[in-house]
């Protein structure tokens, strides 16, 4: 299991991408949370199985169908099992 904490900017806000995300992330099996930042960027932390956050990382770099995806940095940070499902949070 991993976990993998990800800032992804570009036109990522206003075009869906937070509830793509999440609907990805429940289909792919995966924890965790994504929420909209207020520079513009979204952030997300993933936690599962390793192939399924790789490939949720994939699904990242290309993004919703309206978004315009230009950077995503990667944080590989220890597993922690914390969640329960995965979500959408709060702005910030």
């Amino acid at each position: 299991m991993v976990r993998k904490h990800v800032f992804i900017s570009g036109k990522v806000q206003g075009v869906y991408f937070r509830v793509y995300t999440r609907d990805t992330a429940q289909k792919l099996g995966l924890t965790g949370w994504v929420r909209n930042l207020r520079d513009g960027r979204v952030e997300a932390v993933f936690e599962g199985d390793e192939a399924a956050v790789e490939q949720m990382l994939g699904w990242c770099r290309q993004g919703s169908p309206s978004s315009r995806v230009e950077n995503v940095e990667v944080i590989d940070e220890p597993y922690r099992g914390e969640f329960k499902d995965f979500t959408i949070a709060p702005t910030v």
